[in-house]
């Protein structure tokens, strides 16, 4: 009975990563490549692997290496949606993985294209309120998470 509780909740974790489709995590960006050289950078499917139902792509041998040995240290914050819009709108966004943020070891992605006709990088009100917005972020994230 234990072991089907466990993959249960391993089941809903995956259904909450957002990913396209095709279950690729992040558009296909490498989640490692944000710590080991802050730039974003697309993976490649021949260095991928999946974690928690979610496909995710590497630059390199070395970036899947190092994800494989600890996937949660650079599992982007609130699986992979727009941080601002948990913390502000209390939603799931899609983000641009090319705008992104880290902060004390955690990766945070954002939202950055057109808003109603107007350019719109949430990444900057953010930043302006980093410590508020975690909070509230945070405080959302227990209720979004599984929806």
């Amino acid at each position: 009975m234990t072991v089907l509780i466990i993959i249960g909740a391993n089941c809903v974790n995956a259904q909450s990563v957002n990913t396209d489709k095709n279950k690729l995590a992040n558009k296909g960006y490498d989640v490692v490549n944000y710590f080991t050289t802050n730039t974003a950078k697309r993976g490649n499917v021949e260095y991928s692997t999946k974690h928690n139902g979610a496909t995710y792509y590497f630059v390199n041998a070395e970036n899947l290496k190092t994800f494989k040995a600890n996937p949660g240290k650079h599992l982007p914050q609130f699986d992979g949606y727009c941080a601002f819009a948990i913390a502000k709108m209390n939603k799931k966004v899609p983000i641009n993985p090319e705008t992104f943020r880290i902060d004390d070891g955690k990766l945070y992605l954002f939202y950055n294209d057109f808003w109603e006709g107007k350019p719109f990088n949430t990444i900057v009100t953010w930043i302006n309120n980093e410590t508020e917005m975690e909070k509230m972020a945070t405080r959302n994230w227990k209720a979004l998470k599984n929806n």
